[in-house]
């Protein structure tokens, strides 16, 4: 597998590595007002190059999609003067695109995905969801305007609707029409500037790891930036400092080999749903925490860390309210101290029929999906060694398999597990040198205070490639936090656009003092 396309040498091989003195010497300006001319002038172009690069089909089932938006992105980046390379991986090609190397500058690597979950065109608003429509709000939700009516003065709080406007091409084109608009103000990058796009992020983007170990020189930086996933709720300006991970298992128990009438066998042959229930119930006491010895090992937070934690602008009568349930689970105190713990949740139950459908029968099996959210403290294999552990001790027999017919006369209580692969968490360090600066510039270009996450509680499939890096990394997500993503009717509201041209145009443009 090799780099294709690949039309400069290897310039970062002798990189000198500049401390953070650097950083403590930078002039955070805030560049344009949200209503300078420059910046709307360039929003009407970003607003362009989001209808044309949504245009392109981006299903990440796609191979042929990934194919076309790869070459869109060769074109775009190379317009700009950036050199680029189609990287080969075991499944579908990374793009990667580079700014000539300078020594005398850390280098900032930027990592966003051009791939979308599939559509169906009928749960959307919308003829075609990859032919961007342009709505305004009203009092019953957004009504389509012609871009016609855009005009000069663009109404920032009008938006655009299609597929991967938001997760994760809007993004990209913020990225564009700030190197754009620093072009055009002759501004100096204060960072050498690579860029890694994945076109598989929407299917766990499997190949990352091994990419990475692969193409490890090439991918040098002193920092990761990961602009993917919305704002805080409260709009303001937000960094994450990690990602929880995820593992899952499948627990299935067995009744009778096949259904049986209840009335015939109830009472007597056993019954697999019963025997779950009562599995998970042990599990977790009343308030929901785990009782899984050792399933919170090595967590401990500081006040310091809680300070951080409670800083978050959230509310948590608001998120009750929300999701509707009167009272929260006890595993924090709070929402954003509960999200510093692995997670231990029954995603999906199913045994026998329901609904419509409902028999008297006693079921032959019941089956817990179950996902496992983690933290850096936490081993995704451990944790469900301790899992199945916990289960031995409840008196099941634990497999990996089906049961055959000895098994099943051998042991009144069995239960099979199927494991699934673990992505790992990552987490940096809240007083990291990079995150700092990272947090001024974006508190001195918005003229607000910054949103500090320690960890968000989802996952982002790159973590490995994070991990396997080794170097800081943080998410500064750029779009509304009501986006849709993932689901029909995705949008991006244009402010957000306005938002991730200066935030990217403030990051790489930060100047030394004289």
């Amino acid at each position: 597998m090799m780099a294709r396309n690949f039309t400069f040498q290897t310039e970062y091989k002798n990189m000198r590595k500049i401390g953070f003195s650097l950083l403590a010497l930078l002039l955070f300006t805030n560049v344009f007002s949200q209503d300078s001319t420059a910046l709307k002038s360039q929003v009407a172009q970003a607003i362009q190059d989001l209808r044309d690069f949504v245009a392109i089909p981006n299903d990440a089932l796609n191979p042929d999609d990934i194919d076309d938006n790869i070459f869109w992105l060769k074109k775009q980046f190379e317009q700009r003067g950036f050199n680029t390379a189609i990287l080969d991986t075991e499944n579908l090609p990374l793009f990667f695109a580079a700014l000539p190397m300078d020594d005398a500058k850390p280098t900032v690597l930027i990592y966003m995905h051009f791939d979308g979950q599939s559509v169906d065109p009928s749960m959307w608003q919308q003829p075609n969801p990859y032919k961007v429509v342009l709505k305004k709000p009203v009092d019953n939700g957004f009504e389509t305007v012609s871009f016609d009516e855009l005009g000069n003065d663009i109404n920032y709080n009008w938006r655009l609707f299609g597929r991967s406007t938001s997760d994760d091409k809007g993004p990209i084109i913020m990225f564009l029409n700030a190197i754009d608009l620093l072009k055009k103000d002759n501004k100096a990058l204060s960072f050498n500037i690579k860029v890694i796009l994945d076109g598989e992020e929407e299917k766990s983007s499997k190949p990352l790891p091994k990419a990475v170990q692969q193409y490890g020189e090439l991918l040098q930086a002193d920092f990761l930036l990961i602009a993917d996933g919305p704002v805080h709720s409260s709009g303001k300006p937000t960094i994450a400092y990690g990602c929880r991970g995820i593992t899952t298992m499948t627990l299935i128990t067995y009744g009778p080999i096949k259904p049986q009438h209840s009335g015939h066998y109830g009472n007597y042959a056993p019954n697999p749903g019963f025997q779950l229930a009562q599995l998970l119930a042990t599990m977790k006491d009343a308030e929901g925490r785990v009782t899984i010895d050792g399933y919170y090992d090595g967590i401990s937070l500081d006040e310091e860390t809680k300070a951080i934690l409670k800083s978050v602008p959230d509310d948590d009568r608001a998120i009750a309210s929300t999701l509707q349930f009167k009272s929260a689970e006890k595993v924090g105190s709070f929402y954003q101290e509960a999200l510093q713990y692995p997670s231990l949740n029954i995603r999906g139950l199913g045994s026998g029929w329901i609904g419509p459908k409902r028999r008297t029968i006693v079921p032959e099996s019941a089956t817990a999906e179950l996902d496992l959210r983690l933290v850096p403290e936490s081993d995704g294999n451990r944790l469900k060694q301790l899992v199945k552990d916990h289960i031995s001790k409840q008196g099941f027999q634990v497999l990996d398999h089906v049961p055959s017919k000895e098994e099943r006369l051998r042991y009144d209580k069995i239960v099979t597990v199927e494991e699934g692969s673990v992505t790992d968490a990552f987490r940096t360090d809240l007083d990291n040198p990079y995150g700092n600066f990272l947090n001024d510039v974006l508190k001195n270009t918005f003229d607000e205070e910054v949103v500090r996450i320690r960890i968000m509680g989802g996952t982002v499939p790159i973590a490995p490639f994070i991990n396997e890096l080794q170097i800081p990394a943080f998410l500064v997500p750029m779009v509304n936090p009501d986006n849709n993503q993932h689901s029909p009717n995705e949008n991006l509201k244009i402010g957000q656009l306005a938002y991730g041209i200066r935030a990217f145009y403030n990051i790489l443009s930060a100047q030394k003092q004289q």
